[in-house]
């Protein structure tokens, strides 16, 4: 069995180096793996660009990994909301660096990366400042700027069930960037609400098979 079943999310995070890409699941709080991120935070790794939806809740998950200085860079979707203060003072300071992507760009991004591709055309945001300094192509009539993937040396992303081996699935919204991330890094860690024995998941159900996985552990509180 390939997969590690860790005792806790300090061994599941253990081994991130300085600079690493780190994807990050959630679409807002909904499928955000808290514990991963917390323990990243014990764990010390600094300079990351870090990948996710948004750029942080409250005081919590992502926004608390950004309050600590650790984070060099930030891509994605949705950088500023209501609740966005922590992400909202550091870029006014000049202490992080942005880079916005459309959402379904950033999706298609990251699975470019987990299929292979090399590069894709797409329409979202020509014409817009999103798109300045990358080549574009006329194709049928409507433009297109080229997009490339976007790869994580590591992804941390919550499912709702594993099993021993490494099989994921997910719940409801909470399954957001989960599948595509797993695809895209090079470690993936997964923070479950429930891990139980191989066999007990529904085959036709799993949405991330464990050949994508890496670390599971099992996020705290749960029995």
């Amino acid at each position: 069995m390939s997969t590690q079943l860790c005792a806790d999310a300090d061994e599941a995070v253990a081994g991130i180096e300085d600079g690493s890409t780190v994807l990050v699941g959630g679409f807002g709080m909904a499928g955000m793996p808290v514990d991963l991120i917390d323990a990243l935070i014990r764990q010390g790794a600094r300079d990351l660009t870090v990948v996710s939806n948004n750029a942080g809740n409250g005081d919590t998950g992502l926004a608390a990994l950004l309050a600590k200085g650790r984070v060099r860079k930030v891509i994605c979707s949705f950088p500023r909301q209501a609740d966005s203060w922590v992400f909202d003072e550091l870029y006014r300071a000049g202490r992080i660096e942005l880079e916005v992507v459309p959402q379904g760009n950033l999706a298609e991004r990251m699975r470019a990366a987990g299929a292979g591709i090399g590069a894709f055309f797409c329409p979202t945001g020509v014409g817009t400042l999103l798109a300045e300094g990358k080549e574009t192509r006329e194709i049928d009539g409507r433009t297109y700027v080229l997009e490339y993937p976007i790869k994580g040396d590591v992804a941390l992303i919550g499912a709702h069930r594993a099993d021993r081996m490494g099989n994921l699935v997910y719940r409801r919204t909470a399954r957001n960037f989960g599948p595509v991330m797993a695809t895209a890094a090079t470690t993936v860690i997964v923070q479950a609400r429930e891990i139980v024995e191989t066999g007990e998941i529904d085959p036709e159900t799993v949405v991330t098979p464990s050949i994508f996985v890496d670390r599971v552990v099992q996020e705290v509180g749960r029995a």
